[in-house]
């Protein structure tokens, strides 16, 4: 038998999101997508011709763990950056229609808003393309990105670092905000990238995935044991409270200050597209623990909030009431028993 977290628990974490507020610092993105099919080959080269029913923009990046936040019951407040062009306006626009602020948003004259541009047939993804400028920001803008934090920090529940090595971190960003957060005891995660890797230094949870992961020790991860000890070398260099490995189809890995190690069982039941799980899983994370949850029970809430995203084609934030419902669906079909919290 296995005790696991149950439906009065999940109720009670998802009541306690309403008004929790949580500040995503990271690189902003617009989805673009065209959807189409399939029927010919070019005569100009061998490739496809994909024939545009529709096209949707979607918020992406940063953005899209706003969207994955809000979507949870909790109050999104994202601070990044956009260039001064159509693409910009378009995603604000799209920001105030899903009803969260976009106050936060700063303007940089000098670099495009960043637009990824997917072209999909059939559900599969045919081609992609970035549009976007990844120089690091200049001083100023990136004083002011953390100035907006600051006068905002009394009203923060929680700082999630959403790092797509875009440029809107620099060393002394991320020193300044971690800083500001402990100063404040203040929730801190961090989904990180290659370029900062070991610069998020005191923060509540790290979550890299397996590649970023091999990149940084330049090793291959091949069993729990690899990950157990290249995960708590790095849990240890950064000094975070938690470690969480997301390893795709092996689910993932959480390591914790004091040595010990859970590995959680992926909860995906057919891959469709994992564009924006990774978004998903650090939202998730950092709300359930905003809402009281404690770390594992959060890692296992996330795990099956990003295997649920995962078998939707396109970028979609999660539904609290869809997630609810999949975990207690899975507890019932696997005969699991409750162990009340007061109890483990």
């Amino acid at each position: 038998m296995q005790s696991t977290i149950g439906e009065r628990r999940i109720t009670e974490l998802f009541g306690n999101t309403a008004g929790k507020r949580i500040a995503i610092v990271g690189d902003v993105m617009l989805d673009q997508y065209f959807w189409g099919s399939v029927s010919r080959i070019s005569p100009e080269a061998p490739v496809p011709v994909v024939e545009v029913n529709s096209e949707s923009m979607r918020l992406g990046g940063a953005a899209n763990v706003a969207n994955n936040i809000a979507a949870l019951g909790a109050e999104p407040f994202l601070i990044g950056v956009i260039g001064d062009d159509e693409n910009g306006e378009i995603l604000s626009s799209l920001m105030v229609e899903a009803g969260f602020p976009s106050d936060g948003l700063l303007v940089d004259s000098t670099r495009p808003t960043t637009i990824k541009t997917r072209v999909i047939a059939h559900g599969q993804h045919v081609v992609r393309f970035d549009r976007e400028n990844t120089a690091d920001l200049n001083e100023s803008i990136s004083e002011r990105l953390v100035g907006v934090l600051k006068n905002n920090i009394e009203s923060i529940d929680g700082i999630i670092l959403q790092d797509y090595n875009k440029g809107i971190f620099t060393k002394n960003s991320i020193a300044e905000i971690t800083r500001l957060a402990n100063d404040n005891n203040t929730l801190i995660t961090v989904d990180p990238k290659f370029n900062h890797f070991f610069e998020y230094r005191d923060v509540t949870v790290f979550k890299p995935n397996r590649r970023e992961l091999e990149q940084a020790f330049g090793a291959k991860l091949r069993s729990n044991d690899d990950f157990y000890r290249y995960g708590f070398e790095l849990l240890q260099r950064l000094q975070a409270q938690s470690l969480l490995i997301t390893r795709g189809e092996q689910g993932m890995t959480l390591i914790e200050q004091n040595g010990a190690v859970h590995h959680v069982p992926t909860r995906t039941r057919s891959v469709a597209d994992v564009s924006g799980a990774g978004d998903t899983v650090i939202a998730t994370l950092t709300v359930m623990i905003a809402a009281g949850s404690d770390i594992r029970e959060a890692s296992a809430i996330a795990n099956f909030a990003g295997g649920i995203v995962c078998e939707e084609i396109g970028i979609i934030p999660i539904e609290q009431n869809r997630l609810k419902e999949t975990i207690l669906r899975f507890e019932r079909n696997n005969n699991i028993v409750t162990v009340p919290k007061e109890s483990v």
